[in-house]
Order: C-alpha cells, then sequence, then structure tokens
C-alpha cells in the first residue's frame, strides 16, 4: 500500500474514532453509564467463566437497553483475551438468556450489525495505526522482545486483533477498551498487558474515575482480591480483603445414618452454589470424619456479616434447609477468629493457582 493511500486510511480511521468516541461520552461524565456498567460486568465474567453470574449480569444488561449484537460483540472480542472457550461458553450462556426471555415475551433490540469492512491491502499496516490510535505512539525501528522472538503472534494481533476486529463499528475504540480492561482486570497473571490496555483506554477517553468504578464492579462480581490488582495498577490503595467483621465457623453435624447420602448430594449442591454465586461467601468446605462419616464438619467463612445475613437468604440455602432438617440428628455451630488473617489469603491464594 503507498503512502498516500495509508495516510487516506489513517485519517478516516481518526475521523471515524473521534466520531464514535464522541457519541460514546455521556455528557462527559466521570461515572459509568448503565450500558458501561453492564458491559464492564459481563466481560469480567465471561473472562472469569463464571456462567451463573453472567446469565444474571447478561439479563441486566438487555433490560439496561444494551443490544444484542453490542453483546455478541464484546463475547467475540473476548475470545482474542481470554480464549474461545470462555467465549464460546458465555456466548451460549448468551443464547439460552434470549430463547427464555423470548418465551417470556420481551423482544430485546437486535442494534445495528457491523457496516462491511474492504479489506485493506496491507491488514497489518492497517493494524499498526490502529494500535497508532490506541496508544499514542508509533512503532520505529525494529521488532524488539516477543514480536522479534515470534514475529508470527506480531502478525496475528495486528492483522486480526486490530484490523479485523477493532474495525468493526459495532463498539467503538472506547467500548472495546472498557470489554477488554474488565476481562483483564478479572483474570490473574496478566498485569503488564491490563497495565497497557489502561494507557490505551484513558486514551480514547475512559476516565481515573471509570477505571476505579470497573474495580469497584470486579469486587462486587468476583472478590476483593481480583479487585485489587486493578486498584494497584491505577496507583490506589488495595482494599482489605478481609473486613472487622469477617465470620468464621465451623458447623459440627451428626447426620442419622439412613440419611446421609441424600443429606451429601443436597450440602454438595448448596456449598458448591453459595461459594460460585455469592461474592461475601469466602468459603463453605464439607467435611466428614473418616472414623465415623455421619459426623459432617463445615469450613464456613463470609466476608462480612452482611453477607452472613445474605446468605441465609438465598434459595438455595433455604432448599438445604428445609431439605435436611429431618437428616440432622445434632447441630452445633461454632464461630472461630482468625490468628492470622494475612496467611488466610495465602492459602486461598495458592488454591486458586
Amino acid at each position: 500500500m503507498g503512502k498516500t493511500k495509508l495516510w487516506i486510511l489513517f485519517f478516516a480511521l481518526t475521523v471515524t474514532a473521534n466520531t464514535m468516541n464522541a457519541q460514546d461520552k455521556s455528557s462527559g461524565a466521570a461515572a459509568l453509564n448503565a450500558h458501561q456498567q453492564s458491559m464492564a460486568t459481563i466481560a469480567a465474567l465471561t473472562a472469569a467463566g463464571e456462567l451463573p453470574q453472567l446469565k444474571s449480569a447478561l439479563n441486566a444488561g438487555l433490560d439496561a437497553g444494551l443490544t444484542v449484537n453490542e453483546i455478541k460483540e464484546a463475547l467475540v472480542q473476548l475470545y482474542a483475551y481470554c480464549g474461545f472457550p470462555r467465549s464460546l461458553n458465555a456466548i451460549n450462556t448468551l443464547m439460552a438468556v434470549l430463547d427464555e426471555r423470548e418465551n417470556r415475551g420481551i423482544k430485546d433490540a437486535e442494534g445495528k450489525e457491523a457496516t462491511p469492512v474492504a479489506a485493506p491491502a496491507d491488514k497489518y499496516e492497517a493494524g499498526k495505526i490502529t494500535l497508532r490510535q490506541l496508544t499514542g505512539n508509533e512503532e520505529t525501528g525494529p521488532q524488539t522482545g516477543v514480536n522479534a522472538f515470534a514475529p508470527v503472534i506480531d502478525a496475528f494481533l495486528k492483522e486480526h486483533l486490530f484490523a479485523d476486529i477493532f474495525s468493526r463499528d459495532v463498539l467503538n475504540y472506547r467500548q472495546r477498551e472498557f470489554v477488554t480492561i474488565s476481562a483483564l482486570a478479572a483474570m490473574s497473571g496478566v498485569e503488564p498487558q491490563l497495565q497497557a490496555h489502561i494507557g490505551m483506554g484513558k486514551n480514547t477517553g475512559i476516565t481515573d474515575g471509570q477505571l476505579a468504578e470497573i474495580a469497584d464492579l470486579i469486587d462486587k462480581c468476583l472478590g476483593r482480591m481480583q479487585a485489587n490488582t486493578l486498584r494497584k495498577l491505577l496507583g490506589q490503595p488495595a482494599l482489605p480483603v478481609t473486613e472487622p467483621d469477617m465470620m468464621v465457623r465451623i458447623s459440627e453435624i451428626e447426620i442419622f445414618p439412613q440419611h446421609l447420602e441424600a443429606y451429601k448430594t443436597i450440602l454438595e449442591k448448596e456449598s458448591s452454589e453459595s461459594v460460585e454465586i455469592e461474592p461475601g461467601v469466602i468459603a463453605i468446605y464439607p467435611m466428614y470424619q473418616k472414623e465415623n462419616p455421619s459426623q459432617i464438619r463445615i469450613l464456613e467463612i463470609y466476608a462480612n456479616q452482611a453477607a452472613y445475613r445474605s446468605h441465609l437468604q438465598t434459595p438455595h440455602f433455604l432448599h438445604y434447609k428445609s431439605s435436611t432438617l429431618k437428616m440432622v440428628k445434632t447441630l452445633k455451630l461454632v464461630d472461630m477468629n482468625a490468628l492470622d488473617e494475612q496467611t488466610m489469603q495465602m492459602i486461598f491464594r495458592k488454591l486458586a493457582d
């Protein structure tokens, strides 16, 4: 592609990006609007693979006015950041949500389709232009680092991600960076990439206040430890993972032998759903004595008293409680205090790794 054509392409992309970014800004407000909150939450839960929560977030996003095509576009883009399996799982979840909503008589807006994009003569150069707009930096000189070691990854990055995907106008650059930052903030071990996209996001107009709100959304849906990763990169203090009213309890339960297998089935479902669905439930870990399997012990850890009270009102706990009343011979609740809360955090981090 000649220099003249490249500059024409660069000018067109710049005008388009600036126009879309201006349209996306909500009267200059620092706060995330409802669309941005929903998109950030959907992206984070997709990247984390939290499908039950994602289902609720998709419903909330559609209720807030996100179009089907906007959500699909975000989920397709995310395959480049969190992999095909989680992207496909999220798309399947969206399909199920749309079917359920249609059966309830809800007609969701499809939204605009991507405008056909004429393939540039040199996709690599087109991708470089997009990346230049996002980063504010122009690549000069020979490739270094990863791009020099594995040039094909550089080609795929520019030709496919930044030329093919980012050129689709269902989402603008700013919206795409909301999606990318939220997804990377939900994943462990990708701090360098997250830091790079924080810079790109700011270049598209995302504010420090909005990034802090994304951290708060991560805190709410995936937990404080993960949210603190983003807070640290923003230069903000990490919030304590444990709170002064954190609740630790050991439940000592004896089950009538004839009900033991049925009880274990119900308990396994309740404990897994509690940890998976409720951000404030840090652990519900059932065990039994080897010598006497009817003696059940459950380690319960809740982020605070409010999380515990909320847990008691959930459908899965209420089902557990009502279904197992006749199975329980004795029950003793032993509240505990942690001797070393910092070590507790390290234990859970090791289990996650």
